[in-house]
C-alpha cells in the first residue's frame, strides 16, 4: 500500500481507538476535512505522525501563535482546571465593545467552523436550500447537506469574484440562507465593499446572509469594510471572524459571531455545553487588542504573496488577485501527480476540482518557504 493512502487507514484506525469508540469508515471519512477534488479523493495530503512538510494547504499563520498571545496562555494555566464560564463571558464582552454592539449579538466558537456548522445546521433544519459561490469554503453548505439541505451554487465570475447578479438571481422562494466569503477562500479574491453592501442590504430582505469574514485582517485596517455594520441596523446578517488565521490561534479553535441576539439565541441553542477552554480565550483576549502582530503578519504574508504570484505570472498562469494567504491557479499537470510529487518532495498543498479542470490552491507561508516550493513545483510540472 502506497504512503499516501495508508495516511488514510493510520486516521481511520486512531480514530477508532479514540476514547474506545467504534468509527465505521463512512464516518471516519466524514470526519476528515471534506476533499474538493477526485485527486484528493484517492491521494489523501493529511500527513502521518511525526510528518515533516511544509504545510501550504491548510492556509495557516506561520507565524503565529504572538508573543502576547503565549504570554496571556502560560499565565492562565492556573486556571486550566477550571471551566470557563466567566472567561467566555468577558470575551464577548470585550468583543462586543469593539463592535459597538451588545454582549447579547455575539456567539462565542470553538473555531469558525462550528459557526459554520450550527448556521448550516440551522438553515437545513427549517427545509429548503442554501445558495453560495463556488469554489468557496463549504463548511456550511457541506453540513446543511448533512441534514438534506440543497445546496445552490453559483460559479465565480472571469476574475474569480464572486458574481453578485448571478448569486442575486439564484435565490429562490426555499433559500434558507446566503454564504458570502470576503476575501473568498480558496481564491483571495475581494469584492468591491460599496457593491457588496448594497448586495447584502437587498439579499437580507429575502434570506439570512452569512458573512464569512475569517480572511478580512489580511486587508490593510482602512479597507477592512466589514458588515458588521449591517447587523447594528438590523439587517437579517450573520458575521463570522476567526482567530485562527491573522492571529495565528487556529489549533486553539476559538471565533466568534455578530448577529441580531436572536439569531445569536437560535445558533447557540445547537452548541453542546462548555466549547472553548482557557488557553484559546486568553490567547483570544490580548490578541483581540493587539495591533502589532496583525501588522508584522500582513506585511510578511504581502511580501511572501507578491513573490509568489510574480512567479505565477511569468509562467503565465491565470490566478485570481489574492489579496490574502491562498491563491488558486489552474493545475499545470494532473491533480494526483502534484499531490504526491510536491509531498514526496516535503511540501502540502491542495487540489480543487472546478469547471471540469483540477486547480491548485497554496497557501502562503514565509517567503523562504515559498522560494524553495517554487523550485520544487517547477521540478514537478516539467
Amino acid at each position: 500500500m502506497n504512503t499516501l493512502q495508508s495516511r488514510r487507514n493510520w486516521l481511520k484506525s486512531s480514530l477508532g481507538l479514540t476514547a474506545g469508540l467504534m468509527i465505521t469508515p463512512a464516518l471516519a471519512d466524514q470526519l476528515l476535512a471534506a476533499p474538493v477534488s477526485r485527486a484528493e479523493e484517492s491521494l489523501m495530503w493529511l500527513s502521518p505522525p511525526n510528518g515533516k512538510l511544509v504545510r501550504l494547504g491548510s492556509n495557516e499563520n506561520p507565524y503565529g501563535p504572538s508573543a502576547r498571545a503565549r504570554a496571556a496562555i502560560q499565565e492562565a494555566m492556573s486556571e486550566f482546571n477550571r471551566y470557563p464560564f466567566e472567561q467566555v463571558n468577558q470575551l464577548r464582552a470585550l468583543i462586543a465593545e469593539k463592535e459597538g454592539v451588545s454582549a447579547d449579538h455575539i456567539l462565542i466558537a470553538n473555531g469558525s467552523s462550528e459557526t459554520l456548522c450550527l448556521a448550516g445546521m440551522a438553515a437545513a433544519l427549517e427545509g429548503g436550500s442554501v445558495l453560495s459561490a463556488f469554489p468557496t469554503f463549504r463548511s456550511l453548505m457541506d453540513y446543511a447537506v448533512k441534514f438534506n439541505a440543497r445546496w445552490d451554487r453559483v460559479d465565480l465570475d472571469e476574475y474569480h469574484v464572486h458574481n453578485l447578479e448571478a448569486m442575486a438571481a439564484a435565490v429562490k422562494a426555499d433559500t434558507r440562507m446566503m454564504f458570502v466569503c470576503n476575501p473568498n477562500n480558496p481564491t483571495g479574491t475581494v469584492l468591491e465593499s460599496g457593491k457588496l453592501r448594497n448586495f447584502v442590504v437587498e439579499m437580507a430582505k429575502k434570506t439570512t446572509v452569512f458573512m464569512d469574514e475569517a480572511y478580512l485582517e489580511f486587508l490593510e485596517p482602512s479597507e477592512q469594510q466589514s458588515m458588521v455594520d449591517l447587523v447594528k441596523q438590523g439587517h437579517n446578517v450573520i458575521v463570522s471572524r476567526t482567530f485562527s488565521k491573522v492571529h495565528g490561534l487556529a489549533g486553539l479553535r476559538i471565533a466568534h459571531a455578530i448577529a441580531h441576539p436572536d439569531m445569536v439565541k437560535k445558533l447557540s441553542k445547537y452548541q453542546m455545553g462548555v466549547v472553548n477552554n482557557q488557553a484559546a480565550l486568553a490567547a483570544a483576549r490580548v490578541s483581540l487588542q493587539d495591533t502589532d502582530f496583525p501588522a508584522l503578519t500582513r506585511a510578511k504574508n504581502n511580501e511572501a504573496l507578491n513573490y509568489f504570484q510574480s512567479y505565477l505570472d511569468k509562467k503565465k498562469w491565470f490566478h485570481g488577485k489574492s489579496r490574502t494567504n491562498c491563491v488558486l491557479f489552474p493545475a499545470p499537470k494532473d491533480g494526483k501527480t502534484i499531490l504526491a510529487e510536491t509531498e514526496k518532495r516535503g511540501f502540502q498543498i491542495r487540489i480543487w476540482d472546478y469547471q471540469q479542470r483540477e486547480w491548485c490552491r497554496v497557501s502562503i507561508g514565509t517567503l523562504d518557504e515559498m522560494k524553495a516550493f517554487t523550485k520544487v513545483f517547477d521540478e514537478v510540472v516539467a
